[in-house]
């Protein structure tokens, strides 16, 4: 049996905000993390999926001692992150606010050389190991400038090197392909999965669900602070295997979607792309067959123009909106607002 190297238990943490209306304000407590229960074994890359607010941050920065969790308890590599906090960090390699955690004013190998510094890597040490990721990351370009010159990609790519400068056994990435151009994102997971293959244990936060279909090994779906979902991406896959999806492409009001809802038989239908004017709707169905002359009726009754109808395979986005009734996109602080609830981080 592999070694459980994160765990957490009932893990909470709240918040109290203001929720100002003209000179009056009222305090009003956020549920960023609500019970948390979560292992992850030694030797896997285990991809932590949700929307923006949805509690994915708020969950790292307690495992990395960054925030002290309400209630609840969670160990890391076998230490205990309030009483044990110094081996928790020593343990970890972290890529948690991407850019904003480099000094914009040194170069990127004096950047380097300080975070090596911080985690007491011997100095002999901090230069080869600079050098190595010089090459691994071809950072040859501009490691010598200032950080200010860079570009996005370039600061998330030096941000990237600086959780692996002390070589620590497990790696914890917060979104790191975030600001990323294609082959650069495409060029990191492969690093990634070689990191993994070399022995490092990796937490992979995301809410692109192709990013964790290709990077997991396991994955945990989190949601206004709750873990909802979790299991091997295939399993979780294999969860709707009596439903199905298809999805509707054109010009479709966002009203349309309340009206699909309304059809027995529909599991969730919601809105998963717009740009110029052209609405993408993904449905997903408990026989799509029986179904599309039904919801083609509501969607065509409604004014809507469909270009193009096509059902596909299930996906982990699609797990998602069946447990929640919306993609990925939609920021979980919206929502909460809109029905008044509290909201993750």
């Amino acid at each position: 049996m592999p070694e459980i190297i994160i765990r957490t238990e009932k893990l909470s943490k709240n918040f109290v905000s203001k929720d100002r209306k003209g000179f009056r304000s009222k305090k009003k407590k956020v549920e960023a993390l609500k019970d948390v229960d979560l292992e992850i074994e030694e030797g896997e890359i285990f991809g932590l999926l949700g929307p923006n607010g949805a509690g994915k941050t708020t969950l790292i920065k307690c495992l990395t001692t960054l925030l002290i969790p309400t209630s609840g308890r969670a160990w890391v590599n076998g230490f205990d992150i309030l009483t044990q906090d110094n081996l928790v960090r020593a343990s970890l390699g972290t890529m948690l606010m991407g850019e904003r955690g480099l000094y914009w004013k040194l170069t990127g190998r004096e950047n380097l050389d300080y975070f090596g510094a911080l985690y007491h890597v011997p100095k002999k040490v901090r230069r080869r190991r600079i050098e190595e990721l010089k090459e691994l990351l071809e950072l040859e370009e501009f490691l010598d400038r200032s950080v200010e010159t860079y570009s996005s990609g370039q600061k998330m790519i030096l941000a990237f090197a600086k959780a692996l400068i002390n070589e620590a056994p497990i790696l914890i990435l917060d979104e790191p392909t975030v600001t990323m151009d294609v082959p650069t994102a495409r060029k990191l997971r492969r690093i990634v999965m070689d990191l993994n293959e070399r022995g490092h244990t990796i937490l992979y936060t995301t809410h692109l669900m192709q990013e964790a279909e290709e990077l997991c090994d396991r994955v945990a779906i989190i949601d206004h602070g709750e873990i909802i979902a979790h299991g091997t991406p295939d399993a979780l896959k294999a969860s709707l295997v009596t439903e199905e999806t298809i999805t509707l492409e054109g010009v479709i009001p966002q009203k349309v979607t309340e009206d699909i809802r309304s059809i027995t038989g529909v599991k969730a239908a919601t809105v998963t792309s717009e740009e110029d004017g052209r609405t993408s709707v993904s449905i997903v169905t408990e026989d799509s067959r029986l179904l599309l002359p039904k919801i083609i009726e509501k969607v065509v009754g409604n004014g809507a123009t469909v270009d193009f109808i096509k059902p596909h395979e299930v996906t982990l986005e699609d797990v998602f909106i069946a447990k929640t009734g919306r993609a990925l996109n939609v920021d979980t602080r919206v929502v909460a607002e809109r029905e008044g609830g509290p909201s993750g981080r």
